[in-house]
């Protein structure tokens, strides 16, 4: 991020703008939507800025910017379009201590000015860093048609009444009088009965607030999904939303904890195998003593809390403890990664059934019915096999499991950095070696990527011949 997004008070402040012409005029249309006082410098301008200036909106100067009229003012724009006069008041600008913005010139600015979704007091800023305007204005258009015009209005009556909700203690008692107000009660008295309908259902809705018994604490056990924020469920993005605090594991990708709330504390108690390990009673008591603070907890699971994600111990800690919980099931890392292959895990004539395994538990390397999985035509979905690949690699060819049974390792399914990496049983061990997986990976046993799936019999018979 090299540009920093913050909002500037400008009310009656002096904002000054050199050019008279369609630049000029396209700054001042959105300048003019502000409280700050606007002044323009030119010899020239356009019929527009001169009638603004005749009705009280702006002060036009007829003539060049100059030193003398830069002290006072917050923020300077050059649109003379003219690159010579730019960088006079660049330098005028520079000189004075003022930030200065010339259009069209992302190099020479100090800051830039956002595309705008306007419903005042409520501003959204969208800012690509100049590098595509025309997406800015596409992401305006679709919030503009998403945010209601009465927006505005609900926030300007809500925005006077915040010292009243002072009553309220701060935290989740206030943002759940606000989120009640503003996605509930507000709009429905806007719509039935006017401003003064919003204005009476506030003060009868914090009464309510004010009188409603504590919210118990709770627990919610959400799957991330494998890592793609936009496989997240709308189920898991709201308790995201909610979260006072997030106990999470260590594959959630950064970009879903950017989903959570500002003021939410997120806890990192990321399992490693054979390397750095939070206790899962450590886990527990986490979870507990939140919760029973009253406090809304998310534990953050990768891909679906439902398949090894220790699910059941924490449950029953919780259960112990007296504190509910729900489960929030995620989309699984082995459905990404099939997908990121472009094969079905299971397929008439193929495999009628899935296994699902893990490589390794608490105990150690994963004991499993390796008869049935060396059997031709099983598939399944291998977690938490890098370490013990070669463990798997012995026991599945001493059961008789073909040696060139495809396997394909996926590393960061349904991420922007998903590799895969084509392999067989004979190879694996060695394949994986000279991979070099630093991320989360999972082996999909028996099928090999679609475009490689033709040449399966040729291999085949190729390992099977004298």
């Amino acid at each position: 991020m090299k540009h920093f997004p913050i909002f500037l008070s400008v009310e009656n402040r002096r904002i000054l703008l050199s050019g008279g012409g369609e630049a000029a005029l396209a700054k001042l249309r959105l300048l003019l939507k502000t409280e700050a006082r606007v002044e323009v410098f030119t010899e020239t301008p356009a019929p527009e800025i001169a009638a603004w200036a005749d009705e009280g909106r702006l002060t036009l100067h007829r003539r060049a910017l100059a030193p003398a009229d830069l002290p006072g003012a917050v923020l300077v724009y050059a649109a003379d379009e003219d690159e010579v006069q730019d960088a006079r008041i660049k330098a005028m600008a520079d000189r004075a201590g003022l930030l200065v913005n010339i259009v069209d010139n992302l190099h020479d600015s100090a800051f830039i000015t956002p595309a705008i979704v306007d419903r005042d007091p409520v501003t959204v800023a969208i800012g690509t860093e100049g590098a595509a305007p025309v997406l800015a204005r596409a992401i305006k258009r679709d919030l503009e048609e998403k945010l209601p015009v009465t927006l505005g209005t609900l926030a300007r009556i809500g925005k006077a009444f915040r010292g009243a909700v002072e009553a309220l203690p701060f935290g989740r008692k206030r943002r759940d009088f606000w989120a009640e107000y503003y996605f509930d009660t507000g709009p429905k008295a806007l719509a039935e009965r006017g401003e003064q309908g919003v204005k009476d259902g506030l003060r009868a809705l914090l009464a309510e607030h004010l009188t409603a018994a504590p919210r118990e604490g709770h627990v919610a056990l959400v799957g991330a999904g494998p890592g793609d924020p936009e496989l997240l469920t709308l189920k898991a993005r709201k308790a995201l939303d909610e979260a006072d605090v997030i106990i999470h594991d260590r594959l959630v990708a950064p970009e879903i904890l950017e989903l959570a709330r500002r003021e939410a504390t997120l806890l990192d108690v990321g399992k490693q195998g054979f390397g750095r390990h939070t206790p899962q009673a450590e886990i527990a008591r986490l979870m507990v003593e939140h919760a029973a603070k009253g406090l809304q907890v998310v534990r953050l699971k990768s891909g679906d809390p439902v398949i090894y994600g220790r699910l059941d111990e924490e449950i029953e800690a919780l259960d112990a403890a007296g504190i509910s919980w729900s489960i929030v099931p995620g989309i699984t890392s082995a459905s990404a990664a099939a997908a990121g292959i472009g094969q079905s895990l299971t397929r008439r004539g193929r495999n009628s059934a899935l296994r699902v395994l893990t490589g390794h538990d608490t105990e150690g390397f994963a004991e499993q019915d390796w008869a049935a999985l060396a059997r031709p035509g099983t598939v399944a979905a291998i977690y938490m096999a890098k370490k013990g690949a070669r463990f798997l690699q012995g026991r599945l060819l001493m059961h008789g499991a073909p040696a060139a049974t495809p396997v394909t390792i996926v590393e960061n399914a349904s991420r922007p950095n998903q590799r895969t990496v084509a392999s067989t049983l004979a190879t694996l061990a060695a394949d994986l070696d000279n991979a070099d997986l630093t991320g989360p990976a999972i082996l999909l046993y028996g099928l090999a990527l679609r475009a490689a799936e033709a040449r399966l019999p040729d291999l085949q018979e190729l390992a099977n011949a004298p």
